[in-house]
């Protein structure tokens, strides 16, 4: 509680706001209630959109290069040949990163001009949200969202209750319930509340979602606020008609957008080692430049032909070496492929249309197509090695659904499957097996043996619960439970189902209608469930007068509380529970006991003094639970499906065959989050499970050290693994953490972590984090458990950055989850529900979690071998061509002359050698989709950077040292600059030059057709088509260039060239003899160095059959065999409701009230 002072420092610990009362609050400032979610604005485009270019070091080189050919005579080329292209590539940029970004400005627009009541005077009128301000008193409807973060003041509903859903904060559907304080339950009108005079004194804006604390001050009364009166911006108002709040944060200060961060500018891993590479060969270019600048100082110095004809000052020649350095650097710019950036640009956008049209990622349920938000990343999706996952609403549906029961020691079922349908034996008489609902209102009608116990099971569901029934008066006769638990509402809906329904409750009784008859059920006490307890209880009077406990909790709690003697169901129970259990049901226990008058009369006086404990009262009322809850009689069990969305177990076992590692970071309650964990197949069972539930910070880090030590004395000693630039300087620094192998690969017995978020604080302080990061990447699954939004971003932070090499992806449905995505390398959203905002920050947004399958496998696959190919080969064809004016510059006397005609060697990445890597990185499969999907192990590829790492790039440099070496040498042996043409006149080196451009394309090209792996019809047009249109564009342009007097050196050249033996040899012969060599090392590979994808190519080609299905059945056997062995280990119960508080709210509660209208 927030104590009011006159303190001069109050201002920065608290927020204070008067309440109908603006003229007070406006010199206070508050912030605006208006958003913005865009990247830019009007002031922070330039200097952003600038600072993110220009930190891919290509477009840096291009930029000095631009500004170097400005000077003087020293470009050998226009001066526009670099700026020009550079700006048209910034410029694109430019286009596409406004669009995107209008696009997240609309959406903006939309949610700031939504319209709230807001009172003025004494009444109610609309408002924009963006006009909203701190201190105004809002009206929210039925079905409306928050405006901003408000304080309750009252409701439509019975003692200011009302239900919110924070699916847009949590992904969790299942309703919550708020309640205004008791002194603003009578403010139920325009002018009641017009009249309210006070204060409000609460903390200062912050990122809690969980949390709140101020005052309430009214007259020279003072009331805590908590976060019971809490409803936060983004949550929607549900079955309640309507409620009045007061504004108490605003726009980007609302505690929603305080856990929303700037969106990030991400970039992959392979553009990062792209910008590596081109210091490569920023430093291969400016040693090409020096050895020609210092080429040119040599004969400048030593050989007469500079001296005594050309009269070059030799005093003077050292002073020129720098502008000659210069003039080679402008020469060989190209030697960086600006057309790099610009394909991989093209393509990205290409292979993200791909994503959005792909049918089988579209959820046809939610009409929610598969989208790529960003195409920048797609190449990333094929390396991931961490998946951080919310659970509700991203693994499961968040629907509760009762699918069996045990009742008296026989099994129903909704629906049964054949093979566990009861069987009639050779007496005639039915065993074993289960039966359908309906035999179970057979055996209650029809006078069975088990009728009365039926009776007590289904009248227990009913009544001994937490839950409250609504009802409209446009449709009185249909009920709406609102429950804080999803499991207690299944069980009331499935007793509602079986004929027993709950239809209405007051403070101190509930009314159930069976069989055409009203019960009414006194409510003596109920014994809350918490953690510790596992389990809750209702003592009720039945309408006989009878009092009876009526309980139900975890198979463990109330095993060990049944009375010795009347149990003869335990046995049969206990086999339906293992059976419920493997199947991933959440099972309860249901028990009851007759307590006579005397007992009770005893015990209530200790529970009461139990109840007005001030020390330790949750302890007490436990203590005195206790005492009651004895000597059960054991009716029966309930099985509750919480469900998954479909396919979520086969994806996670195929991801986890891939090597991707998944932890589960949710905000539910551990025991819900471990059984989830089984049915997913994210836990299985032959895991040992390591649970850290500490208390304090000590605690944590002595448990999280003594299990790693345990660990690692059962693992292999491994060399520790050094992280990046660590060798060298490590001798002369202090020794950090040596980074955590993502691939280091551990022998021990499969492990999974499961720790808490307050354990979890602690671990991710500094002297324990990396005790914690490295147990966790040690086992194969880790959960973590009630964690904060900014817990689940600071855990995938520790591993983005203290994992070697390792690519995160975090994939959630709600606010709660918009943290961890940005934080991580790769987000994605899970959408179709509206108004969900973890999909509107994401890179990719999906309709449903088992999509993520395709989209790495399959997708990300793809685009990571693609990109690899597309990149090393744009690399090479460029280094290709000019280092062939390095070989000529040996021949010329470093004199910068250039052997290619100027707009030919502008056209060759524009037109000429374009469209090969386009088809390289939009058509080229290396596998199929299927083989992909059924073969997972070959993401691994990816993960491993096998496709694109330095030893690739330094092994196709080296083959284009070979080539242009080998093109050069030979086109000058065949057809030297000095042969004489059929007219007489001599070759000059124009005519030597469009001939080794030729060859050029002509080898570049075969060498694309070498390393395609899948063709179709663009490929043909790529590969075939560039060398014809060389062969049409060539004589064509040999002709018009110099009609335009812009290319007169071509002119002429026609005739020698197309008639030249040695020109048709050479086109022939050169290609062939420069791809021999790539094609004997390929042919090597596949025979002597196979790598994996090599056989699945193999298996695709000549369609072989695989004999997995005879192992698979093996495993299956060994699966049921573990499972029943975990099963009796631990059993997954059914609770998942908040711990303590519904109590006292259902006390106040009376469904029989007529609402107020407001």
């Amino acid at each position: 509680m927030l104590a009011f002072s006159n303190n001069e420092d109050e201002a920065t610990t608290d927020r204070v706001i008067y309440l109908n009362d603006p003229t007070k609050n406006e010199p206070q400032k508050f912030l605006h209630n208006r958003i913005s979610t865009a990247k830019y604005n009007v002031f922070t485009f330039i200097p952003k959109f600038l600072f993110e270019q220009f930190s891919k070091y290509a477009n840096l080189f291009f930029l000095f290069i631009g500004c170097i050919q400005q000077i003087g005579d020293l470009s050998p080329t226009n001066k526009a040949g670099t700026l020009l292209p550079l700006s048209i590539v910034l410029l694109a940029s430019g286009v596409k990163e406004t669009l995107e970004d209008m696009k997240r400005n609309k959406q903006d627009t939309e949610v700031n001009n939504r319209l709230v009541k807001v009172l003025v005077g004494s009444e109610f009128e609309e408002k924009k949200w963006r006009d909203i301000v701190v201190g105004d008193i809002v009206r929210v409807e039925n079905g409306q969202f928050f405006p901003a973060d408000l304080v309750l003041l009252s409701s439509s509903e019975p003692d200011a209750l009302c239900y919110i859903e924070t699916s847009n904060l949590d992904g969790e559907t299942n309703l919550k319930i708020r309640q205004g304080l008791q002194e603003t339950t009578e403010l139920l009108t325009p002018a009641a509340v017009a009249g309210l005079e006070g204060v409000i004194k609460s903390e200062l804006p912050n990122n809690s979602l969980y949390t709140f604390e101020g005052t309430l001050r009214l007259s020279h009364k003072e009331i805590p606020l908590d976060p019971a009166q809490l409803l936060l911006r983004g949550a929607m108002l549900r079955n309640t008609r309507w409620v009045y709040g007061v504004v108490v944060f605003t726009g980007h200060e609302t505690k929603l957008m305080k856990n929303s961060t700037a969106t990030p500018t991400k970039s992959t891993k392979v553009e990062r080692m792209v910008n590596t590479q081109i210091i490569f060969l920023f430093l291969i270019l400016v040693g090409m430049a020096t050895i020609c600048a210092l080429g040119t100082l040599e004969r400048s110095l030593h050989y007469p032909f500079e001296s005594e004809i050309l009269m070059v000052d030799k005093e003077s020649a050292p002073y020129h070496v720098l502008n000659n350095f210069l003039t080679f650097m402008i020469l060989y710019n190209n030697l960086i492929p600006l057309s790099l950036i610009v394909t991989m640009e093209f393509v990205k956008f290409f292979l993200g249309t791909l994503i959005n049209s792909d049918l089988d990622m579209y959820h046809e349920a939610s009409d929610t197509p598969a989208t790529a938000r960003t195409s920048s990343l797609v190449e990333e999706l094929g390396q991931i090695d961490y998946i951080f996952s919310d659970k509700t609403g991203t693994l499961t549906c968040n629907v509760m659904e009762y699918k069996m029961c045990s009742i008296a020691g026989i099994g129903y079922a909704e629906v049964v499957p054949d093979e566990k349908r009861a069987r009639v034996d050779e007496n005639g008489k039915e065993s074993g097996g289960h039966f359908e609902f309906r035999r179970l209102l057979m055996n209650l009608d029809n006078g069975h043996a088990t009728a009365p116990v039926i009776h007590e099971f289904l009248t227990l569901l009913s009544v001994c619960h937490t839950v409250i029934p609504e009802t409209t008066e446009e449709e009185p006769d249909k009920i709406v439970y609102q429950a804080s638990s999803p499991d207690e509402g299944a069980l009331v809906k499935g007793a509602a189902s079986l004929g027993y329904t709950f239809t209405t409750r007051r403070p101190k009784s509930v009314t159930i209608r069976h069989h055409d008859k009203n019960e009414e059920y006194e409510v003596l006490n109920i014994c809350e469930f918490n953690s510790t307890r596992k389990r809750m209880s209702s003592l009720v009077r039945t309408p006989e007068g009878k009092i009876k406990l009526y309980i139900k909790g975890a198979d463990t709690v109330i095993f060990e509380r049944l009375a010795a003697q009347g149990n003869s169901y335990v046995d049969a129970t206990n086999v339906h529970l293992e059976e419920y259990a493997s199947e991933g049901l959440r099972t309860l226990c249901i028990a009851y006991r007759d307590i006579p008058e005397e007992e009770y009369a005893e015990w209530c006086k200790i529970y009461e003094k139990a109840a007005t404990t001030i020390n330790n009262r949750s302890d007490a009322l436990d203590k005195a639970a206790e005492l009651i809850e004895r000597d059960l009689i054991l009716l029966g069990a309930t099985a509750i499906e919480d469900k998954l969305q479909d396919g979520v177990p086969d994806t996670i076992h195929t991801l986890a065959t891939a090597g991707i590692k998944l932890w589960v970071l949710t905000g539910d309650r551990q025991e819900t989050a471990i059984n989830i964990g089984y049915s997913c197949k994210l836990l299985t069972e032959d895991m040992s499970l390591i649970v850290c539930n500490e208390d304090t910070h000590f605690a944590t880090k002595e448990y999280l050290e003594s299990r790693l030590a345990a660990v690692k004395s059962g693992l292999e000693p491994t060399q520790p693994q050094k992280s990046n630039y660590q060798g060298f300087t490590s001798l002369f620094t202090k020794k950090k953490f040596d980074k955590v192998d993502k691939d280091a690969d551990h022998d021990a017995e499969p492990l999974a972590l499961i720790i808490d978020g307050k354990s979890l604080g602690f671990a991710l302080e500094d002297d324990i984090k990396f005790t914690f990061l490295e147990l966790a990447c040690i086992c194969k699954a880790v959960i973590c458990c009630r964690v904060s939004p900014l817990q689940k971003a600071l855990v995938v932070k520790l591993v983005k950055k203290n994992v070697q090499g390792a690519v995160t992806l975090a994939i959630g449905d709600g606010a709660n989850d918009v943290g961890m995505i940005q934080a991580a390398h790769v987000g994605v959203g899970i959408s179709g529900m509206e108004g969900l905002q973890a999909a509107r920050s994401a890179d990719f947004a999906i309709g449903q979690f088992r999509f993520l399958r395709k989209l790495l496998l399959v997708h990300g696959g793809w685009a990571y071998s693609r990109m690899s190919k597309l990149i090393l080969y744009s690399f090479y064809k460029n280094i290709t061509l000019y280092l062939i004016q390095l070989w000529f510059a040996f021949d010329n006397g470093f004199s910068g002359q250039t052997l290619f005609e100027s707009w030919t060697q502008s056209a060759y990445n524009v037109g000429f050698a374009v469209l090969q890597p386009m088809a390289i990185g939009i058509f080229d499969q290396y596998v199929s989709a299927r083989m992909l999907d059924k073969y997972p192990q070959m993401y691994r590829l990816g993960q491993r950077s096998e496709f694109y790492n330095h030893r690739a790039f330094w092994a196709w440099i080296a083959n284009s040292f070979f080539h242009s070496l080998l093109m050069y040498k030979t086109m000058v042996w065949m057809y030297g600059e000095a042969a004489m043409l059929p007219d007489g006149r001599i070759a000059n080196n124009w005519l030597l030059g469009q001939m080794v451009y030729t060859v050029d394309l002509l080898t570049i090209t075969w060498k694309a057709a070498l390393i395609v792996d899948t063709w179709v019809r663009f490929t043909f047009m790529a590969i075939f088509g560039s060398i014809g249109l060389w062969l049409v564009a060539f004589p064509l342009w040999c002709v018009v260039g110099p009609m335009l007097g812009i290319s007169t050196e071509l002119y002429g050249l026609v005739p020698p060239t197309f008639t030249s033996a040695a020109f048709w040899f050479g086109i022939i012969l050169v290609p062939v003899m420069a791809n021999l060599r790539d094609c004997t090392w390929k042919f090597a590979k596949r025979n002597y160095f196979v790598r994996s994808y090599h056989i699945i190519q193999e298996i695709q080609k000549y369609n072989i059959p695989d004999y997995r299905p005879r192992m698979e059945w093996f495993k299956k056997a060994v699966y049921k065999v573990r499972q029943n062995q975990r099963t009796k280990r631990t059993r997954g119960y059914a609770f998942s409701q908040n711990e303590s508080g519904q109590a006292n709210l259902i006390r106040v509660y009376d469904t029989t009230r007529r609402k107020p209208r407001g």
